[in-house]
Order: structure tokens, then C-alpha cells, then sequence
């Protein structure tokens, strides 16, 4: 019993700590930069010209992303109108993402129909979730606990597989594509790319608490199911 709390503590401080400290590391730099000449849709803007990519950009207050269905680049409200280190940065890490989407970078592609997938998976495991009260008793059979079972599996594991196919997509568009981009065309000193690479140690730190959130949620889930 005791390795179980040992084990519920650890995983809860590996899956929460690193959000904490990214929002620190985010606030820290989101202060005005006294030499970066524009905010962070002017700089979306000219990267996306730059580099002719066929994509829409839209200002969103639902976070910075990539959809790569829509092909639009969304940049949240308070990075659209800043200069700071954390605008800039996470403007080329999501135009990163589009470069992907434009050089067919094959894990970014396999993960956009996973997700298609999963959103379709999902619906039917949230319906039969709500069948299941109704059917046990009309039915009376062991098929529908096995029902229950896959649609609980699916509606706890896809998440599981999502953050894990997220995992190298992030790291390439920060490692691969946002970082050379910022220093190959030379729109960061050398002191603030440091900076640029700790924000972006960060962010993908939240990825991998993620991961570790939603793999520690199914081995709960399969535990409950397992002492009953």
C-alpha cells in the first residue's frame, strides 16, 4: 500500500510541477523586449511570407496552435500583440508546426489522423458509456460489460497514445524548426536564444507531464476495474 501512495505522489508531482514552472517561465518573459521590432503576428506574418506557406493565420483566446486540418496558424490574443521573448518564441515554434505540415514531416501527418480517428473513436465510447445504465438490465448479458469495458478502454487510453505521438511533433517544431529558425535568420542576440530554448524546455516539459498524467489516469482506471 505504501509504494501505491509513493507512486500516486510521485506521478502527481511529476504531472503538475512542470506546468507550474512553465507558467513561471512563460510570465517571466512575456515583458516588452527593448529591440525586437515587432509584435508577434507581424513576425507570424513575415515567416509565413518567407517561407510560402499556404496557411491561414487567425488570433484566437483558445492558445497557440497549429491545426492542420484547417491549415491555420492561431496565435493567442496576448502573444499577437507583444514583442516579448515569450510571443516571439512561441510564434516560431507554431510556425515550426506549418513547416512540418509543408515538408510532409511524417509524424505530425500520422498524428493529425489519429486525432481524426480518435474524435470518432471517442463519440462512440461516450455513447455507449451512456447506453450501458440502460441495456445491462434489458439485456441481461455478459457482452455488454465487455462493451463497457472496450469503451472505457478507448475513452482512457486514446488520450494515453495522443500525448505520446505528440511527444516528437513538439520537440521537432522547437528543436528542429523554431530554434534554427530564430538563429539562422538572426532575429535573437545569442543571450536572448538561451532564453528562447529555456522557454521552450518548458513548454515541452508540459508535453511530457501530460503524458504522464493521462498514463497515470488509465493504470487508476485499470486498478479500479482489476479490485472489482
Amino acid at each position: 500500500m505504501a509504494w501505491l501512495v509513493i507512486g500516486f505522489l510521485l506521478l502527481f508531482v511529476l504531472s503538475s510541477v512542470p506546468n507550474i514552472w512553465t507558467q513561471s517561465i512563460l510570465k517571466k518573459y512575456r515583458t516588452p523586449h527593448p529591440t525586437i521590432p515587432g509584435t508577434g503576428l507581424q513576425f507570424a506574418e513575415h515567416l509565413i511570407k518567407k517561407y510560402q506557406l499556404e496557411v491561414r493565420l487567425e488570433e484566437t483566446n483558445q492558445g497557440d496552435h497549429y491545426d492542420p486540418i484547417a491549415k491555420v496558424v492561431r496565435i493567442s490574443q496576448d502573444n499577437a500583440h507583444s514583442n516579448s521573448l515569450t510571443a516571439i518564441t512561441t510564434v516560431a515554434h507554431e510556425i515550426g508546426h506549418a513547416l512540418q505540415h509543408q515538408q510532409n514531416y511524417t509524424p505530425l501527418i500520422q498524428r493529425t489522423v489519429l486525432v481524426e480517428r480518435a474524435q470518432r473513436m471517442q463519440q462512440f465510447s461516450g455513447i455507449a458509456l451512456m447506453l450501458t445504465p440502460i441495456l445491462i438490465p434489458l439485456l441481461h448479458t455478459p457482452v455488454i460489460g465487455l462493451v463497457t469495458f472496450g469503451a472505457g478502454f478507448i475513452a482512457m487510453g486514446i488520450p494515453v497514445i495522443l500525448h505520446l505521438s505528440t511527444l516528437p511533433v513538439e520537440w521537432d517544431a522547437s528543436y528542429n524548426r523554431a530554434l534554427p529558425l530564430l538563429k539562422d535568420g538572426q532575429y535573437l542576440s545569442a543571450a536572448d536564444l538561451k532564453t528562447a530554448r529555456k522557454i521552450l524546455r518548458a513548454c515541452a516539459l508540459t508535453y511530457v507531464a501530460a503524458s504522464l498524467s493521462s498514463l497515470f489516469n488509465l493504470w487508476k482506471w485499470l486498478r479500479a476495474i482489476k479490485g472489482r
